[in-house]
């Protein structure tokens, strides 16, 4: 068990060093190793992700801990946090000891305007296939690319509820759209 929890650690750890942009853009790592190397499904994934941004605190920490706690426990929440997290630190000791003029040379800042494209394409990526699978589960697209009977009508009708919404109250704050979003699951999925 040591070994499979050290390994979850270095995942982690390497998500966590090679993650630009927040917790979304490491959503396509973290399918690549954990849903890959068959760890977790990408149901579980969908739902992880789901329970993250619906708890307090940051995106890819609340993810780690949940896929640590769903495989190992304590420890491997514990060694998942640890993993994700300490690239990070490491990084912001040595940003902080080479000064501020490391953050206001030319490189950098060409390095920066370079990732915010990259950054901004993982997440669309990401985005668009979590739409995707939540309006179409488990949909083979050579055999059932128009079978309209795929599609999760209840998950669409919630999709679309929440962007109208949000369109409409551009002020709406994402804690509401949140639990309007679980108060409508809640009563899609149990009642229709």
């Amino acid at each position: 068990m040591f070994v499979e929890i050290l390994t979850l650690f270095w995942i982690f750890f390497k998500i966590g060093l090679f993650t630009f942009g927040g917790g979304y853009a490491m959503i396509p790592l973290i399918r690549q190793e954990l849903v890959g190397g068959g760890y977790i499904t990408q149901e579980l994934l969908i739902d992880f992700i789901g329970i993250s941004e619906s708890t307090p605190g940051p995106f890819a920490v609340n993810m780690a801990t949940f896929v640590g706690m769903s495989q190992y426990g304590l420890l491997g929440a514990i060694a998942t946090t640890l993993g994700v997290v300490l690239p990070s630190f490491i990084i912001i000791l040595i940003i902080a000891s080479l000064g501020s003029k490391f953050l206001e040379s030319r490189g950098v800042k060409l390095a920066f305007i370079g990732l915010k494209p990259a950054v901004i394409g993982l997440i669309f990526a990401v985005s668009l296939s979590l739409i995707v699978h939540a309006v179409l589960p488990n949909i083979d697209f050579e055999s059932q690319v128009f079978d309209f009977s795929v599609f999760n009508i209840k998950g669409l009708v919630i999709m679309s509820i929440v962007i109208v919404l949000s369109l409409f109250y551009k002020k709406m704050s994402p804690i509401k759209i949140i639990l309007l979003s679980a108060l409508l699951g809640m009563i899609f999925y149990s009642i229709f």
